[in-house]
């Protein structure tokens, strides 16, 4: 289906990628993986022709038709949910315009009309709306919100209106770009059992492990310049590059003591006269050798340590009668809680539940109609959610926002962090107010770490996070002092954080006094995924 040969692109004299070649048959299921700047979005506009590479090609059979969800929407003007869903959001005017103009330049047969047409006549479909709305509800869409402006909704919501539409249309070649990000865990579930089924080949860049074991069967990775190609799942790609790096690394080091022990010999003896042809022949075996390069180790989590916050009360935050409704809809009627001081505690349920609204409670963000929130003995408590960024002064570059926030750490430090938490070099200088929505949570979740609250409650941390971004938030919240309560659909950051497992269903919020495992035996959950939802 897709075939890319030899590829190679650069930007200002520095390489992304060289030589890469990639190969997409029509039952393909394969993540594209690497660092956050190491080309993936890059190998996307080349295979999209919104970009051109400095050498090699890229061969796509003409019968194939590619659908690609970005990580940004476009404008929706005026137009509905339902619009976007089912292309009359302009997509279908876009489509006869395109082809208009096509038959008019005599190119009816080639690869862009039969694209063109494709898409056209599977948005006419007389299905079409059916088949949209069945997509928006499993994604997550109410039917009262169908016939809702789109400009009305968050920018979440908006892409997945595309994401519905680009399902409708069902492209042979599925390509996308971070598709998790503005799901939430039911919409995401039902997004996974859908993929596993799709009838077409399925390109991904992700940073969400789960959903890539869930679904890919190959990975690619960019890598110092090179695309590598692993069999199997995400869990099967790191134990393959450990196991490759371990190859490599043994017989770059037995080669080198090789060649080391031929030069000591020719240093030894090439002055000596009866030996001195021996040595020469040594450096002439040195020559003949074909020299293994040293493999660069696999990149590792960045470490830095939270600073040690104000120690408060043994009760860190207690609700008591909590009554909480939005409007008639009751959430809680007469709840009681109690968060002690160094727990970590993470919230799960069914969608809906009340998990963040619980969350919001603790943290003070929402008053209880009735009842009370009590915090605990000098309680420094921080509300951290990917939605919030009002907190950020739109006149300070990335930079300075770090260090109004803890004022004794040295710059070297602050950049350090920054960098680990995919701001690098030139970026740190941005101003906030002109950061994406990813950037302003990233940055926001930053002034956290360093200049921590004693209670720090979290919704949705590692949204926006890169896979090694991910491992140094895991790795600095292991050693924080303080007291954490938090949201979360990443299984494997539950796993390495919780101690505590408090599920809310139906107004109540039971308590599991042990970690996931514990949890998912009690729940009597049929898989991981499956226990953050039930009811």
């Amino acid at each position: 289906m897709l075939t890319i040969r030899n590829l190679k692109k650069s930007y200002g004299g520095s390489s992304l990628f060289e030589e890469a070649d990639l190969q997409i048959n029509y039952d393909t299921r394969a993540a594209l993986v690497g660092p956050n700047g190491a080309g993936k979005s890059t190998i996307f506009r080349i295979i999209l022709g919104q970009e051109e590479a400095d050498q090699g090609t890229v061969d796509l059979d003409e019968w194939s038709l590619v659908g690609y969800l970005p990580q940004e929407s476009e404008d929706v003007g005026n137009f509905s949910v339902l619009d976007i869903a089912t292309g009359r959001a302009g997509t279908i005017a876009e489509l006869e315009t395109e082809l208009k103009a096509m038959e008019e330049a005599g190119t009816v047969d080639s690869r862009a009309y039969y694209e063109a047409q494709t898409k056209f006549d599977a948005l006419n479909d007389p299905t079409v709306e059916a088949k949209a709305k069945k997509m928006l509800r499993g994604l997550g869409y109410p039917a009262e919100n169908f016939d809702r402006p789109a400009k009305e909704m968050s920018g979440g919501w908006i892409m997945r209106a595309h994401l519905a539409r680009l399902l409708v249309i069902e492209p042979s070649l599925l390509m996308l770009d971070e598709p998790t990000n503005h799901l939430d865990l039911m919409s995401l579930l039902w997004f996974q059992d859908y993929l596993k089924t799709y009838n077409g080949a399925i390109l991904m860049i992700s940073h969400d492990r789960e959903f890539m074991d869930a679904i890919v069967t190959e990975v690619h990775e960019i890598s110092e310049r090179r695309l590598l190609h692993y069999n199997g799942n995400y869990s099967d790609f790191e134990k393959q590059r450990y196991d490759n790096y371990e190859r490599q690394n043994n017989a770059y080091k037995n080669q080198q003591k090789q060649i080391g022990e031929l030069q000591a010999f020719a240093n030894k003896f090439r002055s000596v006269s009866s030996k001195a042809s021996q040595a020469q022949s040594k450096l002439k075996e040195i020559e003949r050798i074909e020299k293994i390069e040293k493999p660069q180790a696999p990149k590792k989590p960045f470490r830095f340590q939270i600073p040690d916050p104000p120690r408060g009360g043994q009760k860190a935050v207690t609700l008591e009668g909590i009554h909480f409704a939005y409007g008639t809809h009751k959430v809680y009627e007469g709840i009681d809680l109690t968060i002690e001081r160094g727990e970590r505690t993470v919230l799960v349920g069914p969608n809906g539940s009340g998990k963040s609204t619980l969350l919001k409670l603790l943290g003070g963000e929402l008053t209880p109609q009735q009842g009370k929130v009590i915090q605990g003995h000098n309680a420094k408590i921080g509300y951290f959610s990917q939605h919030r960024s009002a907190t950020l002064n739109p006149n300070n570059s990335v930079l300075t926002e770090v260090l109004e926030a803890a004022p004794t750490l040295r710059e070297d430090e602050a950049r350090g962090i920054l960098g680990s938490f995919m701001f690098r070099k030139e970026e740190v200088y941005k101003m906030t107010r002109v950061l994406s929505g990813g950037e302003k949570s990233r940055l926001n979740l930053i002034k956290f770490l360093v200049d921590p609250p004693n209670i720090l409650l979290m919704d949705e941390p590692t949204t926006h996070l890169d896979i090694l971004t991910v491992e140094s938030l895991i790795l600095a919240l292991e050693n924080y002092a303080g007291t954490l309560v938090f949201i979360s659909h990443d299984v494997h950051f539950i796993k390495k954080l919780a101690k505590d497992v408090i599920h809310v269903a139906n107004g109540a919020a039971k308590r599991f006094n042990g970690d996931w495992d514990y949890f998912i035996e009690k729940s009597g959950a049929g898989n991981e995924r499956a226990a953050l939802t039930a009811e």
